[in-house]
Formats: structure tokens, sequence, C-alpha cells
């Protein structure tokens, strides 16, 4: 396998399933093997180890779940990265972010932060963008950042141009926004 890819690089999503799926394939392989091990020795199904398979299956599951949202997200296609990386040395930018609130899930094939303004594009034409904006401003006021403007494009053009605009613009960086890039790393997927 690979380097490990991280949060908010591009092809975070597609390392994480492989990566997910190869950890739940282990953790069921191990309390399998664990059952086994138990019958093989005992004869029987009652024994200490069956147990210990049964609680090992409870990470196993818990890996599978991820595993089922991973293959579920869908990161930056090809042609948009090419298209977008040409502002990724003048500004800073998460690829791959999938956020999940109660109702509605928003994938974010990328997003910078510039001031106070942080824009966003999805691919997905399931994504409702004034609910995940929404949701993202709701999430920063959680965290204490007040007065930051919210814009998800669903429109490849549209965002480029945008960017091209943040990319000129001369204004001060917001003051926490390592603390804000943390937090929409945090809780994205």
């Amino acid at each position: 396998m690979k380097k490990k890819v991280q949060k908010g690089s591009y092809g975070y999503l597609a390392y994480q399933k492989k990566a997910s799926l190869i950890w739940t394939i282990l953790f069921f392989a191990l309390s399998f093997a664990v059952y086994i091990m138990g019958i093989l020795s005992t004869g029987s199904n009652k024994n200490l180890l069956t147990i210990v398979a049964v609680l090992g299956c409870l990470p196993a599951c818990k890996s599978a779940v991820g595993t089922v949202m991973f293959f579920r997200a869908s990161g930056c296609s090809r042609e948009a990265w090419e298209k977008i990386s040409v502002y990724d040395d003048s500004l800073t930018g998460l690829y791959d972010m999938y956020f999940t609130s109660y109702k509605k899930n928003f994938p974010i094939s990328h997003m910078v932060l510039k001031g106070n303004v942080i824009c966003a594009y999805t691919e997905s034409g399931k994504c409702d963008c004034n609910a995940g904006e929404k949701h993202l401003e709701q999430m920063l006021l959680q965290d204490g950042y007040k007065h930051i403007t919210i814009k998800i494009f669903d429109h490849l053009g549209k965002y480029t141009d945008r960017l091209g605009q943040l990319s000129k613009l001369d204004t001060e960086e917001h003051r926490n926004r390592q603390e804000i890039i943390r937090t929409l790393r945090s809780i994205s997927l």
C-alpha cells in the first residue's frame, strides 16, 4: 500500500476506501481465527475464546461501518483536480471533504479559506448547497468562529472563476485560520 494520504489532500477518500476495507477484513479474519482456535482446542464453541471472538467483532463492525461510509463518498475527480490545482500555489485548499449531518450529507470536492470567506465546490448533483452552507456555518459557530461567509458552488467554471478572484485578493488571513482548517478536517469524514 502506498504512503498514507492526509485528510484534505487529493486522493484521500480513494486511499481511505482501500485502507478501511483492508482493516475491516483483517479485524473480521482475526475474530474468525480466534473462534476457530477455540473450537479446535476444545472441540466445542462453548469456551472463552468464543466470547473473545464475539467481542472482537465489535471493532470489526465499527470498521465495516466506516468502510461503507467511505465507499458512499466520492472525492474530487481528476478533471476537476486538474483545473483547481492551478490555484494550489496561491490558495491553500482542502480536497475530498465529506461532511455529514443528521439529515443530509455534503460531498465537497475542494474548498478554500481566504480571509473570512470559505468557498467550496461539489461535483454531486444531490448535494444541497444551501443546507451545506448552513451546516458548515453552524459547525463553525459552535467552535466560536463568527462572521465567516460560506459559499458552495456546483459549477466548476464559476468555482474556478471565484478561485481566481480570491487568489488576487490582498486580504488579511483570518487570525484563527489554522484552527478553522483543523475544525473543517475534524468534522469531515
